[in-house]
């Protein structure tokens, strides 16, 4: 009896790791439907905080998942902005790519949180003098970035797709502007696979419209 059962523990184990991921359990259609930067590619947007632990592990991972992917999907981030408190980091992600330094400095500034210790991700001046020193460059320009019309505009466009996407926590993945998965859906790499499926199923949709009317 004992082995029966242990049998069918293992078999109905062995269904739960190969089942298809689910709507509403793993990825749920976002709140409203978020424009693409371009609708004939599959856009999967990260949603992310630097001060956030699992974003910090999911960085290299989602490099690595992001260079396997085919050349119909397109990739970026977006600072997940749901509260005041998460304003600094967002405003350092955009200070970064105004001022070239997103290819030096996105890394070490997850480092400097979590692996260093020596950044404060809610402290917005300690943030500018940090970039300032580990850029290379003058603080004025830091500042100037921080505080430009423009990132008011990137910051306010940050919160509304946050907001349309339903994300609940980060690091959230938006696909094609339409699925979000779920943050608490069971770590990292189960986040990749779900978007894994659901880019698949996105792909299959593209090709249906776009194929020619069977006459």
């Amino acid at each position: 009896m004992f082995k029966k059962l242990l049998g069918i523990l293992l078999l109905l184990t062995s269904f739960s790791v190969f089942a298809d991921p689910q709507i509403g359990e793993d990825f749920d259609k976002t709140l409203q439907k978020i424009p693409t930067d371009n609708p004939s590619k599959i856009e999967v947007v990260e949603l992310f905080w630097y001060g956030c632990p699992h974003c910090y592990h999911m960085d290299p991972l989602l490099d690595a998942w992001v260079k396997k992917q085919g050349s119909d999907v397109v990739f970026k981030r977006v600072p997940g902005l749901p509260q005041a408190a998460w304003a600094p980091m967002a405003k350092a992600f955009y200070a970064l790519d105004d001022l070239k330094l997103s290819a030096k400095l996105h890394s070490a500034l997850f480092d400097a949180i979590h692996k260093q210790k020596v950044l404060n991700p809610t402290d917005e001046a300690a943030a500018i003098n940090w970039i300032a020193q580990a850029g290379g460059v003058d603080k004025s320009k830091v500042e100037a970035s921080f505080k430009s019309f423009s990132m008011n505009s990137k910051l306010n466009r940050a919160a509304q797709i946050f907001q349309a996407s339903g994300a609940t926590g980060v690091p959230t993945l938006i696909i094609d502007g339409q699925y979000a998965t779920k943050s608490t859906s069971g770590g990292n790499e189960a986040t990749l696979k779900t978007a894994d499926y659901i880019i698949t199923n996105v792909r299959a949709d593209k090709a249906k419209l776009a194929a020619p009317a069977k006459k």
